[in-house]
């Protein structure tokens, strides 16, 4: 089990940002923190944990070009110690545009080389896909191509944007696509509500925990 935990402590990892413009929106009561601070907050806390033992890099996608569905960034590839990296530019990022996931952890699974290396993909969305991409296809591509990449989605506090969607149904279909590209690559899918919850699902997903 030791030996197992650490082979994939060296597996390195993208962690792919929601800054759509939903992040910005106020949590629970008009009063309550945004979900971007709220996800800072948890990022703030699990990066220093997760970094020493794993090289991490980062993309986000929302703001960043004049076409909504275009603000993907990759801000850093993967190194050692990345936790002040991840904290900084998320604590930089300033909510705008829609939420192209698909060709974002596209993206990121182009920046690990995963034809052939393995890797891990942490997806933190607060969305499903709404500018027009097939989450679902593209995990039953990265599967059938990749050497082994392992996309986890982590959806926080997951919101019904009715501008989006025609309705709640085709909402949920929408969700079932995103859970479908975590699926397809064996990776783990995971609705938080609470800066706690994300915190631990970073940290799960993230981490390495080594069992002796």
């Amino acid at each position: 089990m030791a030996t197992q935990s650490m082979a994939q402590c060296s597996r390195d990892a993208m962690l792919v940002f929601d800054g759509s413009a939903s992040m910005a929106e106020l949590g629970f009561g008009a009063s309550g923190p945004s979900r971007i601070e709220e996800a800072r907050t948890a990022v703030a806390e699990v990066m220093p944990q997760v970094a020493p033992v794993r090289r991490i890099g980062l993309l986000t996608y929302g703001p960043g070009a004049a076409d909504s569905c275009r603000g993907i960034q990759v801000k850093f590839t993967p190194r050692a110690d990345a936790d002040r990296a991840v904290i900084a530019e998320v604590k930089a990022l300033r909510p705008a545009g829609l939420t192209p996931l698909t060709d974002a952890v596209r993206e990121a699974a182009e920046v690990l080389d995963y034809r052939t290396t393995p890797g891990i993909i942490v997806l933190v969305t607060d969305g499903s896909e709404t500018c027009s991409g097939a989450p679902c296809r593209l995990g039953q591509q990265l599967a059938s191509t990749g050497r082994d990449l392992t996309v986890h989605i982590i959806g926080f506090r997951l919101v019904f944007d009715p501008f989006s969607w025609n309705s709640i149904e085709a909402f949920q279909a929408a969700a079932a696509e995103v859970q479908c590209l975590a699926d397809q690559t064996g990776g783990s899918y995971v609705t938080t509500e609470t800066v706690d919850e994300l915190a631990d699902a970073l940290r799960r997903t993230l981490g390495c925990a080594v069992v002796g």
